[in-house]
């Protein structure tokens, strides 16, 4: 009798503690992670970390930028054909719901709550404001044409557009619905960088082979970098994508057709030696760590891994047709 009891204790204990580890397996974000968009297979391709591709996601068409939730549980990603905002479940790995956005939605970027998505949409030249939850639009602001950048302030209050036609940046009062100051900056601005303790907004200007600095204090351009690569014409270095190093020391800048990445060194603005990566390098995203770049090479299909201490390319991996954006779950 004792010994009956006491096996179906033991039974029912071990049960127990294998449903409870089950739970915390499936609630605890997937780690060691990255998460590639490729526009043309209309999935998000998932490769560990050091480059070993996984799985893929199929989602919305043609998705472009990603962003993560604040848990890290959810993957929004913009998808400039079908017009909308993919939901991906990053445990399941599935694409679980869509938001409805304008025509041609670019890049977004979510208030500091993490409640609103505002959103570039390319052919009505504009930004969009979108309540996640209820996935209701909550308000437009006209832009100057082909909007693309944007950066939402840690005030929640102003975020910064980037308009290729008209080489403005928008400062954009998110509370009055309405730009309040242009920026004129370099040719074709595209993506943005907050750097030095928030007090320097960097620009990447597309056809204008460099990045204006802007000071934050009153809006006003600060200096230029400008990129130069030995026997290629300035036509040929386009930067596009953009990211800040997690000590905040450096800004490394996709030069696109130039096909090389690039170190800055935000104290001094100095460019450091380019490296040779894959065809049109614009999607660039750190791991949190810092010791590895993660690259998208959109005209080569690939994406590759730099290594940062040294400045070198580790390696090349496929990644899908036209890769767009990387983000990075460690």
């Amino acid at each position: 009798m004792h010994t009956t009891t006491h096996r179906h204790f033991f039974t029912h204990a071990v049960g127990a503690l294998a449903l409870c580890s089950g739970l915390a397996l499936a609630q605890a974000p997937t780690a060691g992670r990255v998460y590639v968009s490729s526009e043309k297979d209309n999935q998000i391709t998932v490769f560990d970390t050091a480059g070993q591709r996984l799985s893929a996601i199929k989602v919305c068409q043609r998705p472009r930028h990603m962003a993560f939730n604040a848990s890290h549980s959810q993957i929004y990603v913009s998808c400039g054909d079908s017009n909308q905002m993919g939901l991906v479940d990053v445990a399941s790995g599935t694409l679980r719901g869509t938001i409805p956005l304008g025509d041609s939605p670019e890049m977004f970027d979510l208030s500091p709550d993490g409640k609103t998505a505002y959103v570039t949409i390319e052919e009505e030249s504009g930004i969009s404001a979108y309540d996640l939850a209820s996935k209701a639009k909550l308000f437009d602001v006209k832009t100057g044409g082909q909007p693309e950048g944007i950066l939402v302030l840690p005030d929640g209050q102003h975020a910064y557009v980037t308009s290729e036609v008209a080489n403005l940046v928008h400062l954009v009062d998110l509370v009055q619905h309405k730009v309040v100051k242009n920026i004129r900056v370099g040719k074709r601005p595209r993506r943005f960088v907050l750097a030095a303790n928030g007090k320097e907004l960097w620009v990447s200007n597309e056809l204008g082979a460099s990045v204006s600095v802007l000071n934050t204090d009153d809006n006003s351009v600060k200096t230029s970098v400008n990129f130069a690569i030995k026997g290629m014409r300035a036509a040929d270095i386009t930067p596009v994508g953009m990211a800040l190093s997690p000590d905040g020391k450096t800004v490394w800048v996709g030069l696109g057709r130039a096909n090389h990445v690039v170190a800055v060194d935000v104290a001094s603005h100095a460019v450091q030696q380019p490296v040779l990566v894959g065809k049109r390098a614009w999607g660039l995203t750190f791991h949190p760590n810092g010791q590895t770049l993660y690259v998208a090479n959109g005209l080569s299909d690939d994406m590759t891994l730099v290594d940062t201490a040294s400045g070198k390319a580790l390696r090349t991996v496929p990644a899908g047709r036209v890769p767009h954006s990387v983000l990075v779950q460690p």
